[in-house]
């Protein structure tokens, strides 16, 4: 990919279509994989053009008045997203709006091409009236529109203002553009001239984007031999309190799970293996899921890491995501080998992966859409079943905790002196605060995000 591409995605469709779920969908996955990327919703400009609570005349293609004043909120969302090219220096911007006719898609062509930007046209296409109407129970109800509505009130006036866009709707037939079509939630997919690195990426991941409920379930291992060493990396076996997590981590799961089929994704590694040994379900592993490659500081204590290699222990300090172990791997390394994995994840249903450390906050980090700043500090308890429900503009999220104590390995973030001695006191200093405690036994049930939390 060229430094200097520049991107957008536009999003075509009717309402409740499901366009805002995956114009997030795109910039969470992106983000995720480093290439900046920021989302232009049209109608956040219109409500503060027009207010919210606008009933469904204001979208009538005969209201004069509310045309104006979309079309005004339309042309705003475009010159913010332009400064965002040239003031943030940004690589992809999502222009998420109807763009529902000929003349509006004519109009965003011409105005990006002024300023050599590529264009992809996204246009989601759904007949099916219950997934129609999920949509909107789910989605749009919950929107600034009709906050404090009566649902089914609300319900009646939105298909009222879906029924206007239909008069008017014209589908993509523009030969010339490079668009892809979603049709009826990804049983078919129709696409036209695609170029290039990034948009044969966005293309390729839609195509694995299946928008269907589903939960996800992460576990570390049981406490290993290591944990309980202070080592990282490594091929250890359980401890006897990992044995003991792997025995009770069956009714766990059943006792949340109902009877819903679930598949148990493990690494390759025995500790991820032994864990997964009495859970009766369809058992995958992947050597993607192993833990980060730590390098020449396999098997080593952080306390001689710091000793050996001091300036590695403090570079890794300065920027976690970025800092690649001698011989090993860094977050953003894992993060580009994990992303097939959540590829295959966005395609299941009911899965629980019981990996490591780094990996899973990798993987949650895409889900809970972290930056790369807070991903490598997410705190993952050992002995603790991590439950995410991923939905359009939010992830739900419970920890379960099973009754088998075990070391903490969380190291918390420090902020090193430039000098150094400052290292040096640094070093030890987090040394201290990494011994391993007993993690307690009875954290909330559903705790908010980890804003901070270590390999």
């Amino acid at each position: 990919m060229t430094a200097n591409v520049r991107l957008v995605c536009v999003m075509v469709g009717l309402p409740a279509r499901g366009k805002t779920y995956i114009a997030q969908k795109i910039r969470r996955y992106l983000n995720w994989l480093g290439i900046q990327c920021e989302l232009f919703n049209v109608g956040n400009y219109r409500r503060k053009i027009a207010g919210a609570h606008m009933s469904h005349a204001f979208f009538d293609i005969h209201n004069q008045e509310g045309l104006s004043q979309r079309r005004e909120a339309a042309q705003y969302a475009l010159r913010d997203m332009l400064r965002w090219f040239e003031e943030d220096e940004g690589t992809v911007a999502i222009y998420d709006a109807t763009n529902s006719t000929t003349e509006r898609r004519t109009w965003l062509h011409e105005e990006l091409t002024k300023h050599d930007i590529q264009i992809l046209f996204i246009e989601s296409i759904c007949q099916d009236e219950s997934v129609i109407l999920s949509n909107i129970r789910d989605v749009k109800l919950s929107s600034p529109d009709y906050q404090g509505v009566d649902p089914d009130t609300a319900t009646k006036d939105f298909v009222a203002r879906i029924s206007h866009y239909e008069g008017f709707y014209e589908t993509i037939t523009e030969q010339d553009y490079s668009y892809i079509k979603l049709i009826n939630v990804g049983s078919q997919y129709v696409i036209n001239m695609i170029q290039g690195f990034l948009e044969s990426k966005i293309v390729f991941y839609l195509m694995n984007l299946h928008i269907r409920p589903k939960r996800i379930w992460f576990s570390r291992h049981g406490e290993s031999v290591f944990n309980v060493q202070d080592k990282i990396g490594g091929d250890a076996d359980l401890s006897p309190r990992g044995l003991e997590y792997a025995r009770l981590l069956p009714d766990l799961i059943a006792k949340n799970l109902g009877d819903r089929p679930l598949t148990v994704w493990t690494s390759s590694m025995k500790r991820t293996i032994q864990t997964a040994a009495h859970l009766p379900y369809p058992k995958k592993q992947w050597k993607a899921l192993d833990e980060l490659n730590t390098g020449v500081c396999d098997g080593m204590t952080y306390a001689e890491i710091a000793e050996k290699y001091p300036d590695d222990f403090a570079a890794r300090d300065e920027d976690k995501f970025n800092y690649r172990y001698r011989g090993g791997e860094s977050y953003r390394d894992l993060v580009l080998r994990l992303e097939p994995a959540i590829m295959e994840l966005e395609r299941q249903e009911n899965i629980l992966i019981i990996a490591h450390q780094a990996t899973i906050r990798c993987m949650y980090g895409y889900f809970m859409n972290l930056n790369h700043e807070e991903l490598p500090y997410v705190r993952i308890p050992l002995h603790t079943v991590i439950e995410l429900k991923p939905a359009a503009y939010l992830c739900e999220e419970k920890h379960y905790k099973v009754q088998v104590d075990a070391v903490d390995t969380y190291r918390p973030r420090v902020h090193r002196a430039k000098s150094e001695k400052g290292i040096n006191a640094g070093a030890s200093g987090e040394i201290a605060d990494a011994a391993s405690p007993i993690w307690p036994l009875n954290p909330p049930v559903t705790p908010k995000r980890s804003q901070t939390s270590g390999q």
